[in-house]
């Protein structure tokens, strides 16, 4: 991918380590839609490509490993209009998220809250949460216009 390096990413990972306080190295891997949807449906039984995964470590020094869509990261960068490596850099963001122990399905808005935090302390765009909050919030709102609850 144009203008991501393997140390550029690690370095941004670091930082994100950092900043979420977790011990242990983390691992990235970016793949394709095949490699996703093969590795979602293996550890979360959805047969569908996803954008990004993440895995926590096994082994003492290893955090976890973070799996992510190329593909899915530069279609969601060109729709946003931001670059392929902020994409990349926000989805990994987001896995490390998750590794440090935040669940956005079941903590209220505290992961949220953290991802926005952070995002803005590295200057990236629009971050994974917000902006399916922003769809989950519109779809609700339609519904409700209806009548349906």
């Amino acid at each position: 991918m144009a203008g991501l390096s393997k140390g550029a990413l690690n370095r941004f990972a670091a930082r994100a380590v950092a900043a979420t306080h977790i011990a242990g190295k983390v691992n990235v891997l970016v793949t394709d839609n095949r490699e996703l949807r093969s590795l979602n449906r293996r550890f979360r039984k959805k047969d569908v490509p996803t954008d990004v995964l993440s895995f926590p470590g096994a082994f003492h020094d290893v955090a976890g490993d973070i799996a992510i869509s190329a593909e899915m990261a530069t279609a969601n960068a060109r729709k946003l209009g931001h670059s392929a490596v902020n994409e990349i850099k926000i989805l990994i963001l987001h896995g490390v998220l998750h590794l440090a122990g935040y669940d956005h399905e079941r903590d209220n808005g505290i992961m949220a809250r953290k991802e926005v935090q952070l995002r803005r302390a590295f200057k990236l765009p629009v971050g994974l949460i917000e902006r399916y909050g922003r769809i989950e919030n519109s779809e609700t709102k339609r519904k409700s216009s209806r009548g349906h609850k």
